[in-house]
């Protein structure tokens, strides 16, 4: 049986040359593996639209992408806090398919939800702020009405900003609110979780209702390469360097 596998939080960009080389190097070997892959978001540190795309730096992770699903395995990406503006063109391009904000699936025999996780965030109110605003369609269409060199200056104005508000806030904010996880549980009928954002990987075991919960928080590529893989005999850790 071929795993699934799932990764978070990459944050691609051209001044992070580990990262870029581990990414091609999973796209090369381990997905092209894969029953599936699943990007849970962020797999950019920044994308102001798909016209991004034309970029050379862009083009190298559009093709590796669609080296995949040439492959002959299912690619699905979602939207995280950082490249909240992928849309259609893009994963047109790159042979893969966008996910809602909550996907559910059945791995390994288990009901998993899959999202990036920031929404479970909830306790840092400034955050969810800027959330609401970034995922609303409307902003969304006035930003990319936006020239796209006015849309690159905008985009690292708010990375500068948000890592100076990140410093500034308790770490217990940043994290998950766990009332917020114990309802997800409950609404969406699952007993796994699997996200990213937090830059926090663990997997924690909860009761809800009785009934026996995980919650699997992926790595973020700040040092190499992580991803998660999910078989028939359970849920793997896996790393891999450029």
């Amino acid at each position: 049986m071929k795993p699934t596998l799932l990764l978070s939080d990459v944050h691609l960009a051209p001044d992070r040359s580990a990262a870029t080389a581990a990414f091609h190097a999973f796209a090369r070997g381990p997905a092209r593996d894969a029953a599936a892959v699943y990007v849970m978001g962020d797999l950019f540190d920044s994308w102001v639209g798909d016209d991004q795309r034309r970029d050379p730096f862009a083009r190298t992770i559009v093709a590796s992408l669609r080296g995949i699903s040439d492959a002959g395995v299912a690619l699905w990406i979602a939207r995280g806090n950082r490249d909240f503006l992928l849309g259609d063109d893009f994963a047109r391009e790159a042979g893969a398919t966008l996910l809602a904000e909550h996907t559910i699936v059945d791995l390994g025999g288990t009901r998993t939800l899959l999202t990036h996780g920031d929404e479970l965030c909830t306790d840092d109110v400034a955050y969810q702020r800027y959330r609401a605003w970034s995922r609303d369609p409307r902003a969304q269409r006035r930003l990319l009405r936006l020239p796209y060199r006015l849309r690159r200056l905008i985009a690292a104005w708010l990375r500068r900003g948000s890592r100076a508000a990140t410093a500034r806030k308790p770490e217990a904010i940043l994290d998950v609110n766990a009332n917020a996880v114990e309802e997800t549980f409950r609404s969406r009928r699952v007993t796994r979780i699997v996200h990213g954002h937090t830059h926090r990987p663990a997997r924690h075991a909860s009761l809800v209702d009785g009934t026996p919960c995980e919650r699997i928080v992926l790595a973020d590529w700040d040092d190499r390469g992580h991803y998660l893989a999910i078989d028939g005999e359970g849920a793997h850790d896996r790393h891999i360097a450029g």
